[in-house]
């Protein structure tokens, strides 16, 4: 998909609410969030979905320059220019920046911990091996955990300070880093998706990467059938589950799709702070609720907690349900979520 201008809003979306009789479209791109993403939009031509896809791709563009904590973009200050500077002064922010920041301390208390953005130094020598592994699979390595334990020194969440009246960002530990994968796509479709609504658009579902937002129903007025991936990617069953999402959210974390392998065992991506090894309590969780970016944070953190204390977390949030795959393919479910099976 072509990278297109920004347009403002109003002016780009005018016109793009479906009727009852508007078309399915689709589209697809892979170059935000570093991950494969489509679009499914109901329109009343193939010119007002394009519009509409043109708009979203640029907004999700944006919020991925922002959260990138590996490259520095020119046109923003994000999470790259922050870990540069913020151990030094305090540095000012874009909101939406400032916004996630603060988002993730909340999901760092909720989650006891289990989602915490601080996180980067531990996350980047994973990143690193994970990268030398896929390039040179012959002399694949894991972290030195020594080098793990004293980058798991500088991981604190509260030592994040945040000026709220300044909008400024700054680290009272010089060596905090800061990471935001563990939320930054959901966080960014659920922005999306509520500058959708506010201009009553409907008939829209969001894909990107296991990150899935249905922007009201199908124009028929069915709810969107969205598909749990089964982690098993060579059986035939290609779902674990279908949920009907409607104005909701499916996020789903997993072992099974960006890994690497060291002397012929699989190391995946969702590291546990409480180890600081790769998460093994099971396969895959999925989370369904309203706002993605709640959904992407409990789903790290359910994914780093044993079933039974997952539940426990889940049932104390409401109107939010989640599954659990085991490592043997058997499936556990919060006691709401059978109600929105397909």
């Amino acid at each position: 998909m072509k990278r297109l201008i920004c347009l403002l809003l109003c002016a780009l979306l005018l016109g793009c609410t479906a009727s009852s009789s508007a078309e399915r479209y689709t589209a697809s791109f892979l170059d935000v969030f570093d991950t494969a993403s489509q679009l499914v939009i109901y329109a009343d031509s193939q010119e007002e979905a394009n519009r509409l896809a043109q708009w979203i791709y640029s907004e999700l563009l944006r919020y991925h320059k922002l959260f990138d904590q590996y490259n520095d973009w020119p046109d923003v200050t994000g999470i790259y220019e922050v870990n540069q500077k913020a151990a030094a002064e305090p540095v000012p922010v874009e909101a939406e920046l400032f916004e996630i920041l603060a988002f993730a301390k909340e999901m760092y208390t909720l989650t006891g911990g289990r989602t915490n953005i601080a996180m980067g130094s531990v996350l980047r020598l994973w990143h690193q091996a994970r990268e030398d592994g896929q390039t040179k699979p012959e002399s694949a390595y894991l972290p030195d955990m020594m080098a793990l334990q004293q980058a798991a020194k500088h991981m604190n969440a509260e030592l994040l300070v945040l000026d709220e009246t300044n909008q400024t960002v700054y680290f009272t530990d010089p060596a905090l880093q800061l990471d935001v994968g563990a939320i930054a796509k959901g966080y960014a479709v659920e922005r999306v998706a509520e500058q959708l609504e506010a201009e009553g658009i409907q008939g829209v579902l969001l894909s990107i990467g296991g990150n899935v937002r249905a922007v009201g129903m199908r124009p028929d007025g069915t709810a969107f059938p969205v598909g749990v991936q089964n982690p098993d990617l060579g059986a035939k069953k290609q779902h674990i589950a279908v949920m009907n999402l409607n104005n909701a959210s499916l996020v789903t974390s997993g072992s099974y799709q960006r890994f690497y392998t060291v002397n012929g065992k699989q190391y995946h991506h969702i590291i546990d702070p409480a180890t600081l090894m790769p998460a093994t309590h099971m396969w895959a969780v999925s989370v369904v609720t309203e706002d993605s970016g709640l959904a992407d944070a409990l789903s790290t953190a359910l994914f780093n907690l044993p079933v039974e204390e997952g539940r426990s977390l889940i049932d104390s949030i409401p109107d939010t349900e989640a599954l659990w795959v085991n490592h043997d393919g058997s499936v556990i479910m919060s006691d709401g979520l059978p109600a929105l099976l397909y």
